[in-house]
């Protein structure tokens, strides 16, 4: 069923058919519930957990584990929910869903369960990371429960995927998980030792509205125009679908249309095909890793990735859980001279949510990338620093997490001078002592590479003998950019610009 969808999701009258068998509660006597209930999964450990399914109008159902009980009635439709009280850390359990038919899950852990989201470098395999062997060598952690969920692009509300369940952490399992995900896994659970679940529900290439509820970007206008740009290729789509016959180039387009309308960039599309089936699980928080879609448009991201976190908190219903994000890597040709870039302008939204949203925090990885390729290997790096901030944050380990960050800058005469926060121990500069990356600009807007010296108090000053009287600012700005600030934990100094001058994306919608 979940084959077909993917393929061919773009055929109204049979999807709904589809979607009508798999959520008739009516068209079976058997208990179901959606794949995120399987054995060896991990439930979210000291709150309560939502456990849901289909079944038949009315009937009674009972739910245990452990020394606990709960019963449900199914409504007209076939659903039924109940919540487990809070469960600790201890011995594997046993999940019982019984009705007219009876279902068990074993080996069920009690731990923390973290959702690994976002496009294809969260996707992106251990198999495909630097050292992929001695890594898959070394993965024996019965602890590190996985999951990993297929690639469904649809309008329609996909409830449950066949084929996709929980497995055990082993050398012969982990080289087709998440390497991102992993990798902040296995740190937790080699630093708390406590069973860690991942969901991976990443897809390659996806764009941020894709994972939308598409009723909030309805509500707002500055979404209208990508709307109306669906809206035009579907018409175009059920034109050419309605027609007797075709002739090789409609073929094509069609094809293309379809392609496109099932896809990863269709507003919602994931959110309904992939998020749905297990939105409301119970996880401890989510750690994403997307941009790279959304860079030509990263003036729209200021509002559209916050709208994103905000509408699966609100969804889930777990409240503002914690949610943790990898800036976009460096990544194509360095750059000569200091100019305007889409990737900057995306990083600079990225750090903005920061701000508008609590309980949120962003792993740097200027320093990380590849230059010739958008998936860089080094995915440890990335799992760490990720760690770092659920670690400091959600489990009290007294470790820094947050990459040094501009606070303010004055200018006096040919100079700027900057201030910084989440500096800690002070600066590393990587390689060389000088620090590098700084650009510096007048009132023409013309930026020219700076010199920038270290001050004993943390402070930078910055300035240039072809500008007399700077006024602004900008620090790793470009798609690959050369610096080397680090503070002295090893966490890179978070690319910024002091101006807030229209941006090459400004009008990108």
């Amino acid at each position: 069923m979940m084959q077909f969808l993917r393929m061919n999701s773009c055929g109204l009258h049979l999807l709904v058919a589809v979607m009508l068998l798999a959520t008739a509660g009516g068209a079976t006597a058997d208990i179901q519930l959606p794949n995120i209930f399987s054995n060896s999964m991990v439930l979210q450990r000291d709150q309560k957990n939502r456990v849901w399914g289909h079944a038949d109008a009315g009937e009674k159902v009972t739910v245990t584990i452990g020394n606990q009980s709960h019963r449900a009635v199914t409504d007209n439709d076939g659903n039924w929910h109940v919540m487990l009280a809070p469960l600790s850390v201890g011995e594997p359990l046993t999940l019982t869903v019984k009705g007219k038919n009876e279902i068990s899950f074993e080996d069920v852990l009690v731990g923390e369960v973290w959702i690994c989201s976002g496009q294809s470098n969260m996707a992106m395999s251990v198999n495909s990371s630097n050292d992929a062997d001695l890594e898959r060598a070394a993965a024996d952690f019965p602890q590190i429960r996985m999951i990993n969920f297929p690639r469904v692009g649809t309008q329609h509300p996909v409830w449950t995927h066949n084929g996709s369940s929980w497995m055990v952490c082993t050398p012969e399992t982990v080289g087709q998980f998440s390497a991102v995900g992993y990798f902040f896994g296995r740190q937790l659970h080699q630093t708390i030792d406590v069973p860690i679940g991942l969901i991976n529900n990443a897809w390659g290439g996806s764009a941020c509205e894709a994972w939308v509820n598409r009723s909030l970007l309805k509500a707002d206008p500055a979404y209208q125009p990508m709307l109306e740009r669906w809206g035009a290729m579907q018409t175009s789509y059920d034109v050419l679908k309605a027609k007797p016959s075709l002739e090789d180039g409609e073929k094509k387009q069609l094809a293309g249309f379809q392609r496109q309308l099932s896809g990863n960039h269709n507003p919602s599309n994931i959110y309904n095909g992939v998020l749905k089936s297990h939105l409301g699980y119970g996880i401890r928080g989510a750690i994403w890793y997307q941009g790279e879609s959304n860079a030509g448009r990263a003036y729209q991201y200021r509002d559209l990735f916050p709208l994103m976190i905000s509408n699966w908190r609100d969804e889930w219903d777990q409240g503002n859980f914690p949610f943790y994000w990898v800036q976009l890597a460096d990544f194509r040709n360095e750059s000569t001279d200091p100019g305007e870039s889409s990737w900057a302008e995306l990083r600079e939204a990225q750090t903005m949510t920061m701000d508008k949203l609590d309980n949120t925090g962003e792993a740097v990885i200027i320093d990380t990338g590849e230059g010739y390729d958008i998936h860089p290997k080094d995915k440890q790096t990335v799992g760490r620093r990720l760690a770092r901030w659920a670690l400091a944050r959600q489990y009290g380990v007294n470790i820094p997490c947050q990459s040094p960050r501009y606070n303010s800058m004055e200018a006096s005469g040919n100079m700027i001078t900057l201030t910084f926060d989440h500096l800690l121990n002070g600066w590393r500069p990587f390689d060389v002592r000088e620090a590098r990356g700084f650009a510096i600009a007048g009132e023409d807007k013309k930026f020219v590479w700076a010199d920038a010296k270290i001050l004993k108090d943390g402070r930078v000053q910055v300035s240039s003998k072809d500008v007399a009287a700077p006024v602004a600012v900008r620090y790793g700005w470009a798609e690959n950019p050369v610096l080397n600030m680090f503070n002295n934990s090893g966490l890179p100094l978070t690319p910024f610009r002091t101006d807030d001058w229209p941006g090459v994306t400004v009008d990108a919608k």
